[in-house]
């Protein structure tokens, strides 16, 4: 037998290559989820929990099935934000979501404890474990629209999602700092070292407006986030205000009230995946 040349295309040989074995976690039997978005972020304190409720609200206002997969297990807030305190219960089949106000369906690991301010003390591979059972032992149901919220950066529960679960693209949430060309680029690089794509990129804080003259003002500087996601060729799909009043809505779990016209096009966007 000639030694291989790995030159595949002038070989006579029958060589059988092993298919790369897939690392997608299976879906819970009782889950009919079409469309899972990514939620993410490069850094902390940028409101992506808050981008990925408002897109579950608005997906759910617009006629569509939405689920919101809290995988910031050591961070968690979505419940908070929907009101919701009463734990998760379990069936046969696994354990079925809470459902919000609206109808919006949740897994979070507050749904769990039994206090919400209870501390998730756990290493790396436990919280990333965690979150591919929230894919696999819960029973979503039909779901349209599935927004992961996951805790910032590129470490364990970001790969652990891009790998295990079906991700359809993801939506990078930033502020407009100095640091955001920095913060962007790591998002997208692992995006595309993943082979995920981007749908597009959401500024928040972006602006308040003046009470006395409602003239725009912008704390942070105005245009780096809009530069940034031209130099990468990713669209800017929306830039929401600092807005006391969002603020309050999400403390006091009213977020299904707040009403976002700027998130429209991101809406428009998700609509668009076949």
């Amino acid at each position: 037998m000639s030694e291989c040349n790995h030159d595949c295309s002038s070989c006579q040989s029958r060589c059988e290559h092993p298919t790369p074995e897939s690392l997608l976690a299976p879906a819970n039997p009782g889950s009919r989820v079409k469309r899972v978005i990514g939620v993410v972020s490069g850094k902390g304190g940028v409101g992506k929990s808050l981008i990925t409720g408002l897109m579950a609200c608005a997906m759910q206002r617009r006629g569509h099935q939405a689920g919101v997969l809290d995988a910031d297990i050591t961070g968690p807030s979505m419940p908070r934000m929907f009101g919701l305190r009463r734990r998760a219960e379990g069936c046969e089949e696994g354990i079925l979501p809470v459902v919000s106000g609206t109808g919006v369906k949740l897994m979070s690991i507050n749904c769990l404890l039994d206090n919400d301010t209870d501390p998730v003390i756990w290493r790396g591979s436990l919280i990333a474990g965690t979150v591919k059972q929230f894919w696999s032992d819960v029973v979503w149901g039909d779901v349209d629209y599935m927004f992961v919220d996951m805790p910032p950066g590129t470490g364990d529960v970001p790969l652990t999602v891009f790998q295990s679960l079906p991700v359809d693209g993801i939506l990078i949430v930033t502020s407009p700092q100095e640091l955001v060309s920095m913060i962007v680029q790591k998002a997208l690089n692992m995006a595309k070292l993943m082979d995920v794509p981007v749908l597009g990129v959401i500024e928040n804080m972006s602006y308040m407006t003046c009470p006395d003259c409602g003239r725009r003002l912008y704390p942070f500087g105005e245009g780096r986030t809009e530069q940034v996601a031209r130099t990468y060729g990713v669209p800017l799909l929306a830039q929401l205000p600092i807005d006391p009043a969002i603020a309050a809505a999400c403390d006091e779990g009213r977020i299904e009230s707040i009403r976002t016209e700027e998130l429209t096009c991101a809406a428009e966007i998700l609509e668009a995946i076949g």
